[in-house]
């Protein structure tokens, strides 16, 4: 992977779609519906895979200028050029740039093998492997929560000089947890439209813009994707230099970026609109809480009425449904509290992490 990267960064070979390795359906699925072997436009370096909540193939063309743009930009914001630690899937935006910023940095990657899942106990020898010098990591919240519970690969990852967090929204606990154990963790924003993460902690890295069109984000500058390839109807690459995302966000006086949740995730709930994400950041504040998703399922009265996924921390009690709507009452409009509450195990995931609402609302609606 990284020889054809290096060989199309250079603007010597077609373009590269990256495609996950022993999945022959998906892999078919990915070559027909993605129009491989067909014309491309020549600076189209790599065709991303993505899916969004559709299920349906897009594809993301991102150029070699856009590429280094976002590596070159990661490592200016981290404070140079290092070694990296491939934890997440080659073929996924993340683990794709994890491969640019090496190849742009002239390092070799450690890989540590995520084919089975993520293996803690492997990861003292992997960030030994790295070496000296500047050290980073690009990691999501379950790979960073199951990190903490091993205390040798607790302090195998504080070792690093940054960890980069993505794939959604992290627990408040897990980012605790990473503080105290002296872990440097730089939230990321980003998706395969903008070359993977551009916003940094909520700071637009060099070259990127950021603005909101009725609290909808919309991203432009030298990372932007020039497109699908297979364009969507609305276009949210229609205007030149930008694209509309499906998140919704806030701006403070100092331009920092918070993302508030996915317009498409928004509950209806008795006229008023409930995002789930600033449901979840309170109730992750819960000490019986550890993980939670909130999501909104038909209800006759209501249209829809909040409810929440928990999974509880080791020996705790399950909170009733009074105390956790006084613990979002404690943050937020009353309204917004679940009225019906499930405990899980675990939450269900797709791709690298995110939480699969849907997954959810079938279950449970």
């Amino acid at each position: 992977m990284m020889a054809a990267l290096d060989v199309v960064l250079d603007g010597t070979a077609s373009a590269v779609l990256p495609i996950p390795g022993g999945d022959l359906r998906q892999s078919d699925l990915l070559t027909t519906s993605l129009r491989v072997g067909e014309d491309i436009d020549d600076d189209v370096a790599l065709v991303v895979s993505t899916s969004g909540t559709t299920g349906t193939p897009k594809g993301a063309m991102l150029t070699a200028a856009a590429l280094v743009a976002s590596a070159s930009a990661t490592h200016d914001r981290l404070g140079g050029l290092g070694t990296w630690l491939l934890a997440l899937p080659a073929h996924h935006i993340a683990g794709i740039q994890v491969l640019i910023r090496s190849v742009t940095a002239g390092t070799v990657p450690v890989e540590l093998d995520v084919s089975d899942g993520f293996d803690v106990t492997a990861l003292p020898a992997a960030v030994s492997a790295m070496g000296s010098g500047r050290r980073y990591a690009s990691l999501v919240a379950t790979q960073l929560a199951k990190t903490l519970t091993d205390p040798a690969a607790t302090e195998a990852l504080a070792e690093l000089d940054a960890v980069l967090l993505g794939g959604g929204p992290a627990p408040l606990p897990v980012l605790q947890g990473a503080a105290a154990a002296g872990i440097t963790v730089v939230r990321t924003y980003g998706m395969s439209e903008t070359a993977g993460g551009c916003v940094y902690d909520g700071v637009p890295l060099d070259g990127v813009e950021v603005r909101l069109d009725d609290s909808r984000i919309e991203l432009g500058g030298a990372t932007l994707a020039k497109g699908y390839r297979n364009p969507q109807d609305p276009d949210p690459f229609a205007e030149p230099g930008w694209f509309r995302t499906d998140d919704v966000g806030a701006l403070d006086d100092s331009g920092v970026l918070r993302v508030l949740g996915r317009s498409d995730d928004a509950i209806s709930t008795g006229g008023l609109t409930v995002l789930p994400q600033l449901v979840e950041a309170v109730l992750a504040t819960h000490p019986a809480i550890a993980e939670c998703a909130v999501f909104g399922v038909p209800d006759n009265r209501l249209g829809q009425r909040v409810v929440a996924a928990i999974a509880l921390v080791d020996g705790a009690d399950t909170p009733t449904i009074t105390e956790l709507a006084a613990h979002v009452g404690l943050a937020l409009d009353r309204t917004a509290a679940p009225r019906e509450v499930h405990v899980v195990d675990e939450l269900p995931r797709r791709g690298i992490g995110k939480v699969d609402r849907r997954a959810l609302v079938q279950r449970f609606g």
